[in-house]
């Protein structure tokens, strides 16, 4: 049955398609409606509605004015001002003004646009209307009206007394909040009422007869806010549907109202018959709504979310939304899993008060939210899989002319699939930028080498929770003996200066002072034998500091080394190396004078021997501690890189050579301290990077080798053989061997659309920012971010996006290789069709992954179609959906899924 309802729901859909797209008026009868409704003047005036003027001699010149000044003849309270491009006639004898060729009309608060406007004085009567253009045969120039802050009508044409404000209007069109009413007539009574005869009801913004959908209104009343209907019918591409009313109420509003939220019906597998998102809207002000919704399910289950957006322009903006949900997937004798999720954004525009700055993007809530409310965000597939959720509240302030910036932020990071939760509350970070203490602003002649001196400051604070389990979370015990805080301070000195033309020097000096005020004691329980046991650690409370330095220089260079080619496309080819060697040193922080580590000696009981070792009583503190151990070494680093030179073609008009990049960066660099007992030097790592094909693939790469030789030897452990390593102080090429690759990655992407392949094109235009959009823009941008499915761009006909990926995890017991390719990517069919697509394909299990998944949209002009499956996998699923596209009617929609929830191997309580 569910198959056959799916093939059902296709079939209407492809049948409103087929009318949306094919004029189906060549085949069905239709009623007879002209392509306008034009009132014409007189019959004197026919001849310029076929593109000739009257034969009469024009009065005025051709584009000069004509303002009426006749002492406000007849009781007018305000002049009639009159322009017409081509020319203007006054008949003074009937006080008729005739205006030809864009012609304009304002009186008071009324303004009228049309191709040809009459103006009869006596009488206060204007008439506009277009012409028929000669070429074309087609009907231009169409009068437009506006009144107060109403928003503009298009008509075919007009009469209108602009003392008493009536008039008729013929084949009017005009939008208001997504509605727009057109054809037919409408008579206006007043400021604020018109009476209307066969106008269409519609969500489509094109005028009548090309309106493909719409509530046919005989005769109604038009106010403010809302439309008092007679007899209506529906209409769909011209051909009435035997759905009628007899009357009714449309909305017609200038401003955001309060109403009900229609919900939608169907049935879960996993909970039974549901009611879903039925709620109240409440405009509470110009500046805020808030929208309340909920969701039933017969077996117990329940949801309930409140979502409120605000909007002060030129100040800030934002939108937050709580959500609670009690779930029964169980026996009914079960408990119910509560959960709740919490999402709040904010921005400021940063010109509302320059030197301050406050954001906030919360996202939030326990762990089983979206895996057991999957409706709330649609089922999106990307919230489905996600792993973490973070969050962060930041303000900033920088004070103007000094060095000083202060900000001050509150973080949150959870981990879904541990159920661990991160809590920073709040972290300071006070800084001051680098400053040359010795240089003064007046100094004239370059900086001495004293004055090249450079000194700065940071100051960090923070109160942390660190991978908290959510049910431990809000425990009072949490806050009062797992919160960790501390104060760390950094002065950084440096000091550069040029040597020899050819080299770069450095030096540096770095203090980092810590306060905490409780530190971590190590002990082991009374009757341990010999240390083998986990330690306990105790919490001590108290001031504690921890002062530490490190000392450090350096010097750097450039050497290129070119190749040149005579009778070659390659011009040359130029290699650069950028060698640096550098110092460092900083002393061993363990010894007893410092303070800041302590030995843990085990109960000595014959025959068992000692065992010490030391710790930090700093260990596991926000900001750590002083190292273990002296430092005192040098370190190696090689950048390379590769850049040809082309020759340019014979027929290019350009004489300029063309440079192309051939590797970007190519970094290798390791670590010898010469006061460690053993292993001095450290690991060679390598990393490189590079774009090919004119910046259109770009390549990374990076790993790690090893220098010492590591042998692996078995052990028995319960009665089975393990495998451990044993590294020994001696390198791999005293033995002939090259070091050994314990990690390797390399990945690559690329992607592509037309635009990279017309490389002629100009440049796009600069983009709207949050600051320079308009209100309509932010709407469609509000859409886009709670509905990303909800954009489409027909511009671009196809669009690719690869990714590769390879990495490689040697441990000498174990290797681990991954290799996958990520494709994603949309494709017009039609210039109404597109189909979206993403997958990844893990070529060593030679495999698609489970999140596979397609799109295809249908334009359907005021209605659009949006089908997304999922054809595989934990989340195999499909969702149907024909709306309208008005935001007005958004919950006017027809949907039919079959949720991943089906499933037989869903589990909602993993």
């Amino acid at each position: 049955m569910k198959f056959v309802s799916l093939f059902f729901l296709l079939v209407i859909i492809l049948l409103v398609n087929v009318i949306a797209s094919a004029k189906v008026s060549r085949f069905i009868g239709r009623r007879p409606v002209i392509d306008t409704i034009i009132k014409l003047d007189s019959a004197k005036f026919k001849k310029f509605l076929k593109g000739k003027k009257s034969a009469s001699t024009s009065a005025t010149k051709k584009g000069t004015a004509k303002n009426d000044t006749t002492k406000n003849k007849g009781g007018l309270k305000s002049i009639v001002n009159a322009h017409a491009e081509d020319s203007t006639r006054y008949d003074d004898a009937r006080q008729i003004s005739y205006l030809y060729g864009r012609a304009r009309v304002t009186y008071e608060d009324f303004e009228l646009d049309a191709d040809y406007i009459r103006v009869d004085y006596k009488n206060k009567i204007m008439f506009a209307s277009g012409r028929i253009d000669p070429l074309t045969k087609r009907y231009i120039g169409r009068p437009i009206s506006k009144q107060k802050n109403e928003k503009p009508v298009t008509s075919d044409s007009l009469r209108f007394n602009y003392e008493t404000k009536k008039g008729k209007i013929y084949n009017a069109a005009s939008e208001q909040e997504g509605n727009f009413i057109s054809g037919g007539q409408v008579k206006k009574l007043n400021d604020e009422q018109a009476a209307y005869h066969n106008v269409i009801f519609s969500t489509c913004d094109l005028p009548y007869p090309d309106t493909h959908f719409g509530i046919v209104i005989t005769k109604g009343i038009g106010e403010k806010n809302q439309i008092i209907s007679g007899p209506a019918y529906l209409e769909i591409e011209g051909v009435p549907l035997p759905l009628a009313i007899p009357f009714g109420f449309f909305p017609k509003p200038n401003q955001r109202t309060s109403g009900v939220i229609i919900p939608t019906f169907g049935e879960d597998p996993q909970q039974g018959f549901y009611l879903r998102n039925f709620g109240y809207y409440i405009a509470l002000n110009d500046y805020i709504d808030l929208t309340n919704t909920g969701t039933i399910y017969s077996k117990g289950s329940y949801e309930v979310t409140t979502a409120a957006r605000y909007l002060n322009r030129y100040k800030y903006s934002g939108n937050i939304q709580l959500s609670f949900s009690s779930t029964k997937n169980g026996l009914p004798v079960d408990p119910a899993n509560k959960d709740f999720h919490i999402d709040w954004s904010h921005s400021q525009n940063p010109n509302s008060n320059p030197g301050t700055t406050f954001s906030a993007s919360v996202n939030a809530g326990t762990s089983g939210f979206f895996q057991r409310n999957g409706a709330t965000e649609g089922y999106n597939l990307q919230t489905l899989t996600q792993n973490t959720l973070q969050s962060s509240i930041s303000y900033g302030r920088v004070w103007a002319g000094t060095p000083f910036n202060l900000t001050i932020n509150l973080s949150h990071s959870q981990d879904l699939t541990a159920k661990t939760v991160t809590l920073e509350l709040p972290t300071l970070n006070f800084n001051m930028a680098t400053i040359s203490p010795f240089d003064s602003k007046e100094r004239v002649g370059p900086q001495k080498w004293y004055q090249k001196i450079t000194v700065g400051y940071s100051l960090q604070a923070t109160n942390k929770i660190n991978d908290v389990p959510e049910s431990e979370l809000f425990q009072s015990a949490t806050l009062t003996k797992r919160l960790q805080n501390g104060i760390q301070h950094q002065i950084p000195i440096g000091f550069s200066q040029n040597l020899f033309h050819y080299f770069q020097f450095n030096l540096s000096a770095n203090y980092t002072e810590r306060w905490y005020f409780q530190t971590i004691r190590e002990s082991f329980e009374r009757g341990s034998i010999n240390g083998s046991q986990t330690p306990t650690l105790d919490t001590v409370g108290g001031f504690k500091r921890a002062g530490n330095y490190t000392l450090g220089g350096g010097v750097s260079t450039k050497i290129y080394s070119t190749l040149t080619f005579k009778n070659s496309k390659v011009k040359q080819i130029r290699y650069v190396a950028t060698p640096s060697l550098s110092f460092s040193y900083s002393p061993d922080f363990s010894s007893p004078g410092y303070g800041y580590y302590q030995t843990l000696v085990s109960n000595a009981i014959v025959p068992y021997p000692i065992t010490a070792n030391k710790y930090s009583i700093f260990q596991n503190s926000v900001y750590g501690g002083p190292g273990i151990g002296k430092t005192a070494g040098v370190g190696l680093a090689i950048d390379n890189s590769i850049e040809a030179k082309l020759r340019p073609k014979s027929t290019d008009t350009s004489t300029t050579d063309k440079k192309i990049k051939i590797l970007e960066g190519f970094n290798i660099s390791t670590f010898y301290n010469f006061a460690a007992d053993s292993f001095k030097l450290s690991a060679i790592t390598f990393s490189g990077h590079t774009s090919l094909f004119k910046d259109k693939l770009n390549v990374t790469m990076g790993g790690t080798l090893d220098p010492y030789v590591t042998q692996v030897k078995d052990s028995i452990s319960n009665q089975q053989i393990v495998k451990y390593k044993q590294q020994i102080n001696r390198y791999s090429f005293q033995d002939g061997k090259f070091p050994t690759l314990t990690s390797f990655n390399v990945s690559a992407s690329a992607s592509l659309n037309p635009a990279l392949f017309k490389p002629h094109l100009p440049p796009p235009a600069p983009g709207t920012t949050l600051q320079t959009m308009n209100p309509e823009q932010a709407a469609k941008l509000a859409l886009l971010n709670s509905d990303p499915s909800a954009y489409v761009d027909f511009n671009v006909p196809w669009n690719v996006s690869l990714s590769y990926s390879f990495t490689y995890n040697n441990s000498y017991i174990a290797t681990g290789v991954t290799n996958t390719v990520m494709i994603s990517g949309d494709v017009n069919v039609t210039p109404k069709w597109k189909v979206q697509y993403t997958t990844n394909y893990d070529i060593r299990a030679s495999k698609l992954s489970s999140a596979t998944s397609f799109g295809i949209y249908r334009d359907l002009h005021c209605w659009d179609l949006n089908v997304q499956w999922l054809p595989f996998g934990y989340y195999k699923s499909y969702n149907v959906t024909l709306r309208v596209k008005a935001t007005i009617l958004q919950d006017l929609k027809l949907t039919k899924r079959s949720d991943y929830t089906n499933n037989q191997y869903y589990n909602p309580n993993q």
